[in-house]
């Protein structure tokens, strides 16, 4: 943990997650997004959020842990620990989670990934660059915001770097299809912000800056 000299208040220690984030809905009106870390805190890791069409929110994480940190960032209604496995071969990514089976293709990339790629990556880490972008991205995306509170008194950020279009989703929970891919709408209800309602993989580093009393 930084502290400051002269007697100040001790700095609030930041920890950050490097990786990938998609977001896509269902016929069935679930919304899923999932979370993909090769580069966290907690090694690498991958977490499912759910919301279903009754509003129902769910968290399928892989480990204690993993578990209690995004449950006390964010708001669910119920919490599981199982096993989240992520393979990708081709531009498919295939999940298990759980009670969750997920497929996605990834399509092309989008314009706007085009214009977050131009931007180094040194620059995109930077919780400054997320408030620089927070009014553009709730203008062109609709709602998304990359930059808010968080549950227990935390601070987060997004700073997106690369953005692909969603081409086919197959979904199925406890063995039941949720129906093709659709968008996010409703928006989902686990933060600050929603995924972006079109389906979308995002390229992306998460800063989350502590409470004071973690600090």
């Amino acid at each position: 943990m930084d502290r400051l000299t002269d007697g100040a208040a001790p700095r609030r220690r930041r920890l950050r997650f490097d990786g990938w984030i998609a977001g896509m809905g269902t016929a069935g009106g679930t919304r899923i997004v999932l979370g993909h870390w090769p580069r966290s805190p907690f090694g690498p890791f991958s977490d499912v959020m759910l919301e279903s069409a009754d509003g129902h929110r769910l968290l399928l994480a892989p480990s204690r842990e993993t578990a209690d940190f995004i449950g006390g960032t964010y708001t669910f209604d119920e919490v599981r620990v199982v096993p989240v496995r992520v393979d990708v071969a081709h531009g498919t990514w295939t999940v298990g989670a759980g009670p969750l089976a997920l497929r996605f293709t990834v399509g092309r990339r989008r314009p706007l990934g085009l214009l977050l790629r131009a931007v180094p990556a040194v620059i995109a880490r930077r919780p400054v660059w997320s408030a620089v972008t927070d009014l553009p991205a709730r203008v062109l995306l609709r709602g998304v915001r990359t930059r808010g509170s968080a549950g227990g008194g935390r601070k987060e950020w997004y700073g997106a770097r690369d953005l692909h279009r969603l081409r086919t989703v197959s979904a199925s929970f406890d063995g039941t299809d949720l129906g093709p891919m659709a968008p996010v709408t409703p928006p989902v209800r686990f933060g600050f912000g929603s995924a972006p309602p079109d389906p979308g993989l995002t390229r992306i580093t998460t800063t989350v800056r502590l409470s004071a009393a973690e600090a």
